[in-house]
């Protein structure tokens, strides 16, 4: 069962795929360093470039894609008219060069319910397509992180199943509290200013800016009180004892959101954040400490992506099997 990944990134959803018996054959994102990740981690088979210059899809019986969910998405300005928008009917473009039996679109829950998603469903049911929308949490799939994603799924044999939930949510703990390799060059942190540490080592578990406040108001700057109660995550400690909260690419900035370790005074490490995400240990991912925060907060987690691909594969097989 051959796969290509549009906007593929670092390969997190590509990873849920191969883990289900799937081979990708094309793998095509904008950058270089998580193409770069997708040739070590994943398949040699990524390709550097605009999926606008790709021409033709090849010959495969699934076709991914996680397009730029940035003007779709409630963290930015979910701008209709932002540019990226557009990237979305690249799909539909390219399914339309060689239909592949399913087509499975990533992105942001608002993605289900902006004009640009009506259109591509469209588009799509031309093609002789039966689209439903899936929104699933990855803490119900295994994965020790809250993370909401809609799943767009088009399909010309039939309707797949919705992935059951696993039995329990899995808390942050369980990979946060495991050691890591000393020698591991993706557990690494920016060091901490006086002033940050200062502010973490007042921050209780789970605790956040607001504990700060009480405690310590001279530590915090003036716009926190202006800001008042609103964005209340930021210089979070993280809850051991739960799923961590929403990775983001800048995960290693605390004015971020919950990315304080549950007890040690710094950020988390990218290899602990790789870890919230449900990747492998044996992955190791190319580029600078930013490049890789966004390969990683921009993945869709591991244990998800399985999830889906298990729903995919399974009515790939029925269908097989209704054929015989």
């Amino acid at each position: 069962m051959r796969f290509v990944d549009l906007f593929s990134g670092a390969g997190l959803f590509s990873c849920g795929f191969v883990q289900q018996g799937f081979s990708p054959i094309l793998a095509v994102d904008l950058s270089g360093d998580a193409i770069a990740s997708y040739q070590r981690n994943v398949a040699p088979v990524g390709r550097c470039g605009s999926v606008s210059d790709l021409e033709r899809l090849p010959e495969c019986e699934v076709l991914i894609a996680g397009p730029p969910c940035q003007g779709f998405s409630t963290l930015g300005r979910r701008d209709p008219l932002d540019e990226r928008n557009a990237l979305a009917f690249e799909v539909v473009r390219l399914a339309a060069t060689n239909p592949p039996d399913v087509v499975v679109i990533e992105n942001v829950p608002p993605f289900l319910r902006s004009a640009a998603w009506l259109q591509i469903r469209n588009g799509l049911i031309a093609l002789g397509y039966d689209v439903v929308p899936w929104e699933l949490d990855a803490s119900d799939y295994g994965t020790p992180q809250y993370r909401r994603r809609s799943f767009t799924i088009a399909s010309r044999v039939g309707t797949p199943e919705i992935p059951k939930p696993a039995s329990a949510m899995v808390p942050a703990r369980t990979v946060l509290s495991r050691p890591v390799d000393p020698d591991d060059a993706l557990h690494r942190w920016p060091a901490p200013t006086p002033l940050a540490e200062g502010r973490m080592r007042l921050i209780p578990t789970g605790g956040d800016k607001r504990d700060l406040m009480r405690a310590a108001p001279d530590l915090c700057p003036p716009s926190w009180r202006q800001v008042g109660c609103q964005a209340t995550d930021v210089w979070g400690r993280i809850d051991p004892d739960k799923p961590a909260n929403t990775l983001r690419c800048a995960f290693q900035n605390p004015s971020k959101g919950r990315y304080i370790h549950p007890t040690a005074n710094r950020v988390i490490s990218l290899r602990e954040g790789a870890r919230l995400q449900g990747v492998p240990d044996a992955w190791h991912f190319v580029g600078r400490n930013y490049p890789v925060a966004r390969q990683i907060g921009n993945g869709v987690p591991v244990p998800l992506a399985k999830a889906v691909a298990g729903s995919i594969r399974q009515l790939l097989v029925n269908n097989v099997d209704a054929a015989a």
